[in-house]
């Protein structure tokens, strides 16, 4: 199974998802691609991750758990990955969730929609009773992070992933437009058995 997890304020239609989930059904793991759309809750989030896993892993048998996020779901996939002890894609992940998203309470609307998103105060609080350490065994992990990161500071996801598979990308952005150039690392993370515990 194969989970992917959009970051905040975004959704299934988000760029890197469609590359991804385009890439591994020409590979021929369309049936284990997941990509839901997360609520604006934290908590309703991962209870809505820890639902699908349990209804679609069937522990192991046919390969293993890989979870990925991008920003917040980044954060949300560490989370998860910590508590299954499985591998996780990171994409410029938010580190420090209840920090960072203190400051976007409010209502907004959703990237690929005009959909309201409205987060909370409560929502904050979820995200800092939710917080994991670091990993505890950095291999399990694929980092993608990005310097020219507008949003969120490369360094501190360099220095939380430290002995992490992966790479610090010279320039790009928060959302990594070039995210296609990438994606063949990426993959390799995903599907090669070398890198499946």
């Amino acid at each position: 199974m194969i989970l992917y997890l959009h970051g905040f304020r975004s959704s299934p239609s988000s760029a890197k998802a469609v590359m991804l989930g385009r890439a591994l059904r020409e590979r021929g793991h369309g049936g284990e691609w997941h990509c839901p759309q997360l609520p604006a809750s934290p908590a309703q989030a991962i209870a809505l991750c820890d639902a699908l896993i349990d209804l679609h892993h069937d522990g192991g048998k046919n390969g293993p758990l890989t979870l990925m996020g991008s920003s917040l779901g980044g954060y949300y996939a560490t989370c998860l990955a910590e508590k299954r002890q499985c591998r996780a894609v990171v994409l410029n992940p938010v580190v420090h969730a209840a920090r960072d998203l203190a400051t976007q309470v409010g209502e907004h609307t959703q990237y690929h929609s005009d959909a309201p998103f409205v987060f909370l105060p409560e929502h904050v609080d979820e995200l800092a009773r939710m917080a994991v350490g670091r990993p505890a065994d950095p291999k399990r992990y694929f980092l993608l992070a990005a310097t020219g990161d507008e949003v969120l500071d490369w360094r501190e996801m360099a220095q939380w992933y430290a002995g992490s598979h992966g790479r610090i990308i010279q320039g790009s952005d928060h959302g990594i437009s070039d995210f296609e150039q990438w994606m063949p690392e990426v993959l390799r993370f995903v599907l090669e058995p070398q890198y499946r515990s």
